[in-house]
């Protein structure tokens, strides 16, 4: 069975700093490409960024120098480093694991960032 499972999610103030991890496990880890996407309650889930197994990146416009994702293919872990966090980067933050060979797509369970004062 495939699985993603987030950690490292919590509450912080703003400029704040967060490191989200999401370890995988059941999947050809290097064969997926692997992101972080975040959802608030009533609007649609977002694509906050993206890397490839040559560890090509891809952000979203707002985290732009803020945020940065890696992995780590021997451990089957993505990270996202956040810092700088502002009040707008409150959201349930989810894991992705998306494969156009195996026509996959995986998600994780989501985990809780709170940026407030």
């Amino acid at each position: 069975q495939v699985q993603l499972v987030e950690s490292g999610g919590g509450s912080v103030q703003p400029g704040g700093s967060l490191r989200l991890s999401c370890a995988a496990s059941g999947m050809i880890f290097s064969n997926y490409l692997m992101g972080w996407y975040r959802q608030v309650p009533g609007k649609q889930r977002e694509l906050v960024a993206r890397i490839g197994s040559s560890s090509i990146t891809d952000y979203a416009d707002s985290v732009k120098g803020r945020f940065t994702i890696s992995r780590d293919n021997g451990k089957k872990t993505v990270y996202l480093q956040m810092n700088s966090l502002k009040p707008e980067d409150t959201a349930v933050y989810y894991c992705n694991a998306h494969s156009l060979l195996y026509s996959s797509n995986y998600w994780g369970q989501g985990t809780q960032v709170t940026v407030s004062s």
